[in-house]
C-alpha cells in the first residue's frame, strides 16, 4: 500500500496496547518492540513482496534481506525467522526450493535460524520472513530523537526500484542490473553493529516509501526538518540515466505525492525532475538511514571505511518543518 492509503487505514484501528511494547502502531516505525526485561527487549516483524529478479534463489536471499533490516534499523540482532510465502499450484517444485533455499542462506549468513514458516496458494509467487530478534531497550534506535545539528548518513545507493522496473521492460543493462543486486543482497549488519558502538539518535532502513519517504517519517515523529542534499545522494549504476528518461515504479509517484501535498518537500531550483524520482524511488534492501551528532557520524563514517564499507553524508537535521532539497545541503 502506499504511503497515504496506509496511514488513513491505520487511524481508524482500535488496538489493545500494554506498558511493555516500547514501539507499536502508534509510531510508524520499522518493527515492533517489546520490552522483556531491563536488558532485553523483542523485535518483531514481517516483509514478503513478489519476484524483483528472474533468478528464483536470488530473490529468495534478497527477500530475506529485506525483511532482516528492519531489525538491523531498530538497532538489533536477528535470531529467528519463519517464512511467509505464496506460490502458484503450477510452479516448479525446484524453483519454490530455490526461492527458499535463497531465504534459508540469507538467514545463516545473518546468524539467525530458519524455523519454519507457512505457505498459500497465490496467482503471483510471493516470499518474505517474519523475523524475531532482541536488542537492549536502552539502545533501540526508532524513527524518531532527531536533533538539530544532527547528520543524515546513508549506507547503500539509491535506484533499486527504477533499475529493476527498466530490466522489466526491457530497457535495462545486465551490468546495472548485476550491480543492484550485489546491493540488495548485502545485509546491514555490519553498519548497524558499528552504529551501536556511537551515539545515534535515531535511524530507518530505506524500502518502498523511497529515501524522502522514511526520512520524512523521522522528522515528524521527531518535530524536525530535515535538509537534503541532491548532489551528495549515492546511486547505482544506470538509475540517474534511467530516470531521465522518465521510468519509475509505479509506487514513486504514490510516494511523491504523498509527501509534495502541502508543501512538505521543497526542492532549489537546480533539482530535476529526474533527481526527484530517485528521492522517492521504492527501494528494496536498502540501506540504513542513520541520524548521528557530527561527532558520532565522524565515528561511524571512519569505522564503516575501515572495514571496507561505504556511506554517504547526504543531509543534516534543523529546526523547524518539512524537507528541504537543494544541491548545497
Amino acid at each position: 500500500m502506499g504511503p497515504g492509503a496506509l496511514a488513513d487505514v491505520l487511524t481508524t484501528l482500535q488496538l489493545p496496547t500494554n506498558p511493555n511494547l516500547l514501539i507499536g502502531l502508534e509510531v510508524s516505525d520499522d518493527a515492533a518492540v517489546y520490552q522483556l526485561n531491563s536488558e532485553t527487549a523483542l523485535i518483531q516483524t514481517v516483509d514478503f513482496f513478489p519476484p524483483i529478479v528472474d533468478d528464483p534463489y536470488t530473490y529468495g536471499a534478497i527477500a530475506a534481506a529485506n525483511a532482516l533490516s528492519d531489525v538491523y534499523a531498530m538497532g538489533g540482532r536477528p535470531l529467528l525467522a519463519l517464512a511467509v510465502a505464496g506460490f502458484p499450484g503450477n510452479l516448479p517444485q525446484s524453483i519454490i526450493r530455490a526461492i527458499l533455499q535463497g531465504g534459508a542462506d540469507k538467514v545463516a549468513e545473518a546468524g539467525a535460524v530458519l524455523a519454519g514458516g507457512h505457505t498459500v496458494v497465490d496467482q503471483e509467487p510471493k516470499y518474505g520472513l517474519c523475523v524475531t530478534g532482541v536488542v537492549d531497550p536502552r539502545r533501540v534506535t526508532p524513527k524518531a530523537n532527531a536533533q538539530p545539528g544532527d547528520q543524515l548518513l546513508l549506507t547503500k545507493p539509491l535506484g533499486t526500484g527504477i533499475i529493476t522496473t527498466a530490466i522489466k521492460r526491457e530497457v535495462g543493462q545486465a551490468d546495472h542490473l548485476a550491480a543492484a543486486v550485489v546491493s540488495m543482497l548485502r545485509l546491514n549488519q555490519t553498519a548497524a553493529e558499528i552504529a551501536q558502538t556511537v551515539e545515534i539518535h535515531g535511524a530507518t532502513d530505506v524500502t518502498g516509501y523511497g529515501l524522502l519517504g522514511h526520512a520524512a517519517e523521522i522528522a515528524r515523529n521527531s518535530g524536525v526538518g530535515l535538509q537534503i542534499n541532491a548532489a551528495a545522494l549515492p546511486l547505482l549504476p544506470g538509475a540517474l540515466e534511467y530516470a531521465r528518461t522518465g521510468i519509475a515504479p509505479g509506487g514513486l509517484y504514490n510516494n511523491q505525492e504523498y509527501l509534495e501535498r502541502d508543501g512538505y518537500v521543497t526542492y532549489s531550483a537546480s533539482v530535476d525532475a529526474a533527481q526527484k524520482r530517485l528521492l522517492f524511488d521504492p527501494q528494496t534492501s536498502g540501506g540504513l538511514l542513520l541520524v548521528l551528532p557530527p561527532a558520532a557520524a565522524d565515528r561511524f563514517m571512519r569505522a564503516y571505511a575501515a572495514v571496507g564499507d561505504s556511506c554517504w553524508l547526504i543531509g543534516r537535521v534543523v529546526a523547524g518543518r518539512g524537507i528541504a532539497v537543494s544541491h548545497t545541503g
